[in-house]
């Protein structure tokens, strides 16, 4: 899982440091019109089942998915929208479905909750936000984006945070809005196989399905990324994963 952060994480770099490229062409090559093209690239987590252990119609049910996540995008970039704008709606989605471990559907913590984290970051601006361990807001993204635009700080955490979305008239949801039959069965067993005391989750656990992200170029060369995730399962509660300490 470690591997796979890492990769991901270097992937994208790689990925925003070619878009800023793209963006900032050798002098007397510029132009005053905008970059004249968008680009947009979108992930549904790291780690997971091995490539070709998921069954053919629930790894299409993920290709549907993020192809509907790049179409949301890909609607707003064409007709003129901020990078930004693109970023959110499509981790909202992700947020919303689900099979991915952002929002609803995000694997859960020892004590079977979901404590989620995710992050913002606009290139214009060179300004981040960050949530972490929220437990009752809809969309977590919204939050980090909330806190980037209209405070001075760059993340909340815990209650603080929850308390920052409620007060800012974002969506607030009770705990269990984020639990799924379906992590909760994989908690479950997860839970049978976890020892007495302060244990690292195991390294056998097939939920450890990460961070799901999106980075876009709006057509006036704007570059933006977002991060979501519920983290690992089994993880301890308070626990902070790599999204939102991207940004500080």
């Amino acid at each position: 899982m470690k591997q796979n952060r890492i990769f991901l994480t270097l992937t994208f770099i790689i990925v925003c440091g070619w878009l800023f490229s793209q963006t900032n062409p050798a002098p007397g090559n510029s132009t005053a019109t905008g970059n004249k093209r968008w680009v947009l690239v979108v992930h549904g987590g790291a780690g997971g089942p091995v490539k070709g252990t998921m069954k053919p119609d629930i790894e299409k049910q993920y290709t549907d998915s993020l192809t509907r996540a790049l179409k949301i995008g890909s609607v707003i970039l064409t007709s003129g929208g901020s990078s930004l704008d693109a970023v959110e709606a499509v981790i909202r989605f992700m947020e919303d479905c689900p099979l991915f471990n952002a929002g609803r559907g995000a694997v859960l913590t020892r004590d079977g909750r979901a404590e989620l984290d995710a992050s913002i970051m606009d290139g214009k601006t060179g300004k981040a936000g960050a949530v972490a361990c929220v437990t009752t807001i809809k969309n977590p993204i919204t939050a980090a984006r909330e806190v980037m635009e209209k405070t001075p700080h760059v993340l909340f955490i815990g209650q603080g945070a929850d308390d920052f979305a409620k007060d800012a008239g974002l969506q607030i949801v009770d705990p269990s809005y984020f639990i799924t039959p379906e992590r909760l069965e994989a908690w479950k067993t997860a839970k049978k196989k976890t020892q007495p005391g302060p244990t690292a989750p195991s390294s056998a656990d097939t939920n450890k399905k990460g961070t799901v992200g999106c980075v876009a170029l709006d057509l006036y060369g704007n570059l933006a990324a977002g991060t979501s995730t519920g983290g690992m399962m089994m993880k301890p509660g308070g626990r902070v994963g790599d999204s939102p300490k991207y940004v500080v």
